[in-house]
């Protein structure tokens, strides 16, 4: 199959997770995450505001605040296919935008500079156990890791993970994936 054919049956595969699973899934990834050195040493965390099925991040995020962390969430800028990360204080600090994403207010929040991002929760679709991934075709999460020097992690359900997945050489592949079962060193 194709990147786009995959996107398209992974999608429909995550929309069938019963909502109880769903959220069990989820608190046992977040807490396996919170357990990492990486989180643990990060003082600032990157990631993006999840939309169900996405892995909840939401949870994440407080426990980044609660623990003292900078967070971070993706300002896209379709016309540049760029985006930049922007701390936030409070859910208030968000909107929705395009796709129906949730992003920080620009005159709200404060750009935080890649070289200050400690760890960075990469989003995807479908995962191998060498960290190479499919996203959701925007190209954004790859062009800002080509230059990232810090840590990179994502966070999936078992079965986002599948044996051949094609990439590409502008693929970046994550450092780790953590899902409900494991944490997978790439």
């Amino acid at each position: 199959m194709d990147k786009k054919s995959l996107r398209k049956w992974m999608g429909e595969e995550l929309q069938g997770i019963n909502r109880l699973h769903y959220e069990q899934m989820s608190y046992v990834i977040g807490k396996s995450l919170a357990q990492t050195e990486e989180w643990e040493e990060a003082k600032t965390v990157a990631l993006t505001v999840s939309r169900f099925p996405e892995v909840d991040t939401w949870q994440l995020i407080r426990k980044g605040w609660e623990q003292s962390k900078k967070m971070a969430v993706p300002k896209c800028h379709p016309t540049t296919k760029q985006m930049t990360f922007r701390q936030i204080r409070s859910f208030t600090d968000l909107e929705h935008s395009f796709f129906g994403l949730f992003e920080p207010k620009e005159h709200e929040t404060e750009m935080v500079p890649k070289e200050k991002i400690d760890l960075v929760i990469v989003p995807g679709l479908l995962y191998n156990r060498y960290g190479f991934r499919i996203g959701f075709g925007g190209g954004y999460y790859d062009r800002f890791l080509q230059d990232y020097r810090g840590q990179t992690i994502s966070l999936a359900f078992s079965r986002q993970l599948i044996e051949y997945l094609p990439h590409e050489e502008h693929d970046m592949p994550v450092g780790k994936i953590v899902t409900e079962k494991e944490i997978i060193r790439t």
